[in-house]
Formats: C-alpha cells, structure tokens, sequence
C-alpha cells in the first residue's frame, strides 16, 4: 500500500480530509449497521437537537505504523467505554463497544494510506462522535442521533512539539464539582475556548484550571491531565471527580510503576504545593506529554527545575517509554495494541 504524497514531518495539528469516514444512524430505538462514505459533509434540520442543546460527545484516539510497518491504536477499548460514559451523561444512546472498535478497524483500513509512516513523527487522530440529529425545540434529549467516525493525519499538539509551555492560572472554571467535567462532551470545550484564546493573547500556552469549589486545588487544562514528579521521582497526578479521565495518564501511571519502577500516586494536589515539583507535564492523547517549564499565577512565576530548554529525565523516560510501547519498540501489556487488517 502506497502512503499519499504528504510532507509528514511539518504537519501541524490540524484538519486534512481523507477518503473514508463511518456513519451510523440511530432511529426507532435501534442502531443501525452503519456504512462507510466517501462524502465528509452533514446535512441537519435547523433545529437538530446539537445545534439547539449542544447534545453532542466525542472521542480522540491515534493510529501508528510500527516499526515492522504494521498499523495499530492504542487502547481503543477504554476510548469506547469512556464515550459510553459520556453518552449515558448526556442521555445519548450508547454505541455498543464492539461496534465502536469495529468501525474504528474500518476507518483506519480505509485511510491506511494516511497513517504516516514509522519515524514521521506524525500519527493518524480518529475522532468519533456521537450527537442529536432531529428537530428538538423543547429541552430534552433528541429522538435520533448520529455516530460518526473521521480521520486526520496531524504533526504535534502544541507548535513547540516538545519544547516546555508556559502557563497560566486561570480565572476561569472548567468544570462544576457535579457537573459535566469528567465526560467528553463539546459543551465542555466550548466553555473553554473563551480562556484560551485570552490565555493566548496573554502570551501564555495553556491555562491551569483550580477546582471550582475552593480554587485551592490543580484541576487540568483545557485539553489535557497534569502530571507532576516529585523530587524524588514519585509520580503524581491530580484526583477530582470533574477530571476527564484521561486514558494517556492512566497508562502513563501503569509505565511509571511497571516499566520504570517509580512510586505512583493520584491524589489531590493543592496550588500551593506545586512550586515543590520538580517537573511538570501535561498529557493526553492530542499532546502524548508536554513538559511545562513555568507557571504564572497572577505575575508570580513558579519555574521548574527541569527549566524551559527540554523535558525532565523522568518526564522524558515516561514519554519514550509510553510511545516506545505505541510505535512497537517495547513489548505492550496485554490489550493495549490493536492491530488493523490492512488488505
């Protein structure tokens, strides 16, 4: 299979068509068997339910080439079950998960000439999403939805690549305490577009969130999960109940404690102890891990000792590490690596 002329090395993290997306419609209780479409357009009523009530969730989830050239992604089972969560939030009809990882093999097979090869340094992001398709103007749930599927080879998150963020403490909440803060839901990012776009004019990468309740206590950004080391390399990660559970932090606490034999702990992190760190990230799937080397609180700078230049060495072994495993150099616990049927 010949890969498409694309220059793979400069890409940025944006939309590109490909050739291929899956749709399926729900009506009249039921799911439908779903197709694959050349057509990357959607046409809705006026008054679809997503467009009056934002009734909409989402996933994000990458294909990789290894480096003995097969195609595989990373976890798809927990991306399935977390969209799972998220529509049952949203009183959406849950796509059944082994229909989920199905379409995903589908798509991916289908764009397979997209999947940027081995040592690009460029990957293939899979966006599934589900949302409310038919006339809605009372609030309540729609009656039929739509799960889409579509892929979009992309470069790095963050401009920088792997060059350490500069922050800032928002004066923003993400997310309410019994809100809707630990789904993928759009609302959630629309809310958060307002802060970033003045972090950004402010000169600032990302914002960091505090809980809403107190705002004593580190939440996430706007797109990712932190992920703190101590001093003496203890890996820390902040636990809120209005954080989005991130399935790249979750395996990086597996490679910390398994493959690097560090001491891991997901407990709430207060503002005032984070200038004790010695490195800081923010993790994800769009951004795998960013180093963060300062934090602005209102004028005052936290710097962190791993500085603005490279990544922490413990940061820098999680990273290596997590992608080792993803691009086929290290061997995968078990479940972690789907491999796609490429004909």
């Amino acid at each position: 299979m010949e890969k498409k002329n694309i220059d793979w090395a400069n890409l940025g993290f944006s939309y590109m068509q490909t050739d291929q997306r899956f749709v399926s419609n729900y009506r009249d209780g039921a799911w439908d068997e779903g197709s694959l479409t050349a057509d990357p357009n959607i046409v809705l009523n006026e008054c679809a339910g997503v467009l009056q009530y934002a009734q909409t969730v989402f996933e994000g989830l990458k294909a990789y080439t290894t480096e003995d050239g097969r195609i595989v992604t990373f976890r798809p089972d927990l991306n399935a079950e977390r969209l799972e969560n998220s529509a049952r939030r949203l009183e959406i009809p849950v796509y059944p998960k082994e229909k989920f990882l199905d379409a995903i093999d589908r798509v991916v097979a289908a764009n397979a000439a997209y999947v940027p090869p081995y040592g690009s340094g460029a990957t293939l992001y899979i966006r599934p999403y589900i949302f409310g398709t038919n006339a809605v103007i009372g609030v309540k749930p729609a009656d039929e939805y739509q799960f889409r599927v579509f892929t979009t080879p992309v470069g790095p998150y963050f401009k920088g690549g792997i060059k350490p963020l500069t922050i800032k403490v928002s004066d923003f909440d993400r997310a309410a305490p019994h809100g809707t803060g630990h789904i993928k839901a759009g609302l959630n990012y629309a809310m958060s577009l307002h802060a970033i776009v003045t972090a950004h004019a402010e000169g600032f990468d990302e914002n960091m969130y505090l809980d809403a309740a107190t705002r004593t206590k580190v939440e996430e950004t706007g797109g990712a999960n932190f992920i703190f080391i101590t001093k003496d390399n203890k890996v820390v990660t902040p636990k809120s109940n209005s954080i989005l559970p991130s399935i790249t932090r979750r395996s990086l606490m597996t490679v910390a404690k398994d493959y690097l034999g560090l001491e891991v702990e997901e407990r709430e992190v207060y503002f005032d102890e984070v200038g004790d760190f010695a490195e800081c990230g923010l993790c994800g799937t769009a951004a795998v891990i960013s180093p963060v080397g300062k934090i602005n609180d209102h004028g005052k700078e936290i710097v962190f000792p791993s500085g603005m230049e490279d990544m922490g060495p413990v940061t820098r072994k999680l990273y290596d590490t997590l992608t080792g495993i993803q691009m086929g150099h290290l061997e995968a616990p078990e479940g972690w690596i789907r491999e796609i049927p490429v004909k």
